[in-house]
């Protein structure tokens, strides 16, 4: 008797049998860095505003890496690792056969499915080095977990549905929701359903009104510093139809600028919530949505606007709606969890910020390459190549090819050059990467942004404040400083202790946390850690 009370004793000791939740919903969105989510809160009454009111909320999570893009930070939320993981180091990299930059997630042997694909665009992630969430989640169940990605991009959408699940993105030129043949030999049912109802179309002869009051939004709606994009005009009510009389590319395109494309998401959430039937049983699934709506309207109009002002309110409304259609799924909040974080942050428009007093200009990465190039032939006596991706300079051309000069000494000449440029805190080619003093830190976070077969010959820091953009209106992302790399981590729902935690951390951790959370193993090359603090533990 006393050996049967001991062993029952051991038993009710042990923790109750873990249980998943049957949802998680990974919401990704574009461009929206710390100060952009803290300055827009006080009026964020919905979806987002209760999420960061009722989840565990990180305000101050920074990437580690220099180079602050779209692709990168994708593959890092959804890996736990940085770009020398993972691979993708920027949106675009440099293809040394063609002598053109092509897009990251390029498979010429995976096109779009049921249309045409764009030479060198992302259509799988063949690229992509690291074992991700969605993929170890298909591992962990045996296949039997779903994983459909959604976003108007492309490049967030792959990462984000890894190598085994769906990923589906919003295709400019014709206005539907595409796939390439890695993911799908046939377009589903409901998926072909969504796309016949044309919502793109729809909202051709809609114009983008303010949500709210006018004199509740702050600063002026009229900048002279903000571009006429899209044909959508620099001030409000914007039109959508992108100057066509009929849809097509062009107002596809200032569709995806307004905040109408969240709805567009949350609408193909739903059809995908329903026709994969996430969520209907015990085995875990995740839908993963990056909202890219957000990110066209900083390039365009800046981080400052009317514009994002009031697309942060129409995405604390749609992003209500889809944790609503979540928890539906799910057959309630006990059966789901919730991720959000963002990719980037981003700058404010050059000329506003020299305006205002801060030593900011507007890099033209065409000049400084043709500059660069002119200083190589008189040193060398041969035409260079150079191409300028970010913070990334690929040196190039037949001297290189059949070692007429020295490529090192070119490498190095270069980066010299480079160091001596008003824009340029420093400048190092790839041979003294590895072993150069990094009295600033800066170069630790070029470091980890470093894959030797896609980073540049040569790289260079620059300057805060320093935009890069050979286009002379709106602005950009992809430095290492806070604007660019500071983002919200928010985790919700079934076993997350709610709070505001203000210490700063990793967005690399976001997929190690949730790998907690679905009580499995990370993937494989993570580099970040469940943040215990924000677990209860409870099962």
């Amino acid at each position: 008797m006393s050996r049967l009370l001991a062993t029952l004793l051991v038993l009710f000791a042990l923790p109750a049998s873990a249980k998943a939740p049957k949802l998680t919903l990974f919401i990704s969105v574009d461009a929206m860095g710390s100060d952009l989510l803290l300055r827009s809160r006080p009026r964020l009454t919905g979806g987002l505003g209760r999420l960061l009111s009722t989840g565990a909320y990180y305000p101050y999570a920074r990437y580690a890496y220099a180079e602050a893009r779209t692709a990168p930070g994708h593959a890092t939320l959804a890996t736990g690792a940085n770009p020398w993981r993972h691979g993708i180091v920027d949106n675009d990299i440099y293809d040394r056969a063609t002598g053109q930059a092509v897009q990251v997630y390029t498979d010429p042997t995976h096109p779009v499915l049921n249309g045409e694909t764009p030479p060198g665009s992302d259509t799988s992630p063949v690229n992509l080095m690291a074992e991700t969430l969605a993929d170890r989640l298909r591992v962990s169940t045996q296949g039997r977990g779903k994983v459909v990605a959604l976003s108007f991009k492309s490049r967030a959408a792959i990462p984000l549905a890894g190598r085994q699940g769906q990923a589906w993105w919003f295709d400019e030129a014709t206005g539907r929701m595409v796939t390439s043949t890695w993911y799908a030999k046939a377009e589903p049912a409901w998926m072909q359903a969504f796309n016949a109802r044309k919502l793109a179309d729809a909202s051709f002869s809609k114009t983008w009104e303010l949500l709210r009051p006018r004199a509740e939004y702050v600063g002026d709606d009229d900048r002279a510093v903000e571009p006429e994009a899209y044909g959508m005009g620099r001030v409000f009510p914007h039109a959508l139809k992108g100057g066509l009389q009929a849809p097509g590319p062009a107002s596809y395109r200032a569709f995806s600028v307004s905040p109408l494309s969240h709805d567009l998401l949350v609408q193909a959430a739903t059809a995908a919530l329903e026709g994969e039937g996430l969520g209907k049983d015990d085995v875990p699934d995740i839908l993963a949505v990056s909202f890219s709506g957000t990110d066209a309207v900083f390039h365009a109009f800046g981080p400052y606007s009317w514009e994002m002002q009031d697309t942060m309110l129409r995405l604390d409304q749609a992003m209500g709606e889809l944790i609503a259609a979540a928890e539906r799924a799910a057959g309630g909040k006990a059966n789901l969890v919730i991720a959000l974080s963002a990719d980037h942050g981003g700058a404010e428009i050059p000329e506003a910020w020299a305006q205002a007093g801060l030593p900011a200009a507007r890099l033209n990465p065409v000049e400084a390459a043709k500059g660069l190039a002119q200083e190589l032939k008189t040193k060398f006596g041969v035409d260079v190549t150079v191409k300028l991706l970010e913070l990334d300079v690929h040196l190039g051309g037949k001297a290189l090819e059949d070692g007429k000069v020295d490529a090192v000494a070119v490498r190095r000449a270069a980066a010299a050059w480079l160091a001596k440029q008003p824009f340029a805190v420093w400048a190092l080619a790839k041979d003294d990467l590895a072993t150069a003093p990094d009295p600033d830190g800066l170069l630790a976070a070029m470091r980890r942004g470093y894959y030797p077969m896609r980073s540049g010959d040569v790289v260079f820091m620059a300057k805060p404040f320093q935009v890069i953009s050979d286009y002379p209106r709106g602005t950009n992302h992809g430095t290492p400083y806070s604007y660019d790399t500071q983002v919200p981590v928010v985790f919700a729902g079934k076993g997350v202790k709610p709070g505001l935690y203000l210490e700063e951390i990793n967005p690399v951790d976001v997929a190690p946390t949730l790998s907690a959370l679905l009580e499995m193993g990370m993937p494989a090359s993570a580099e970040g850690k469940p943040r215990a603090e924000a677990l209860t533990g409870a099962r």
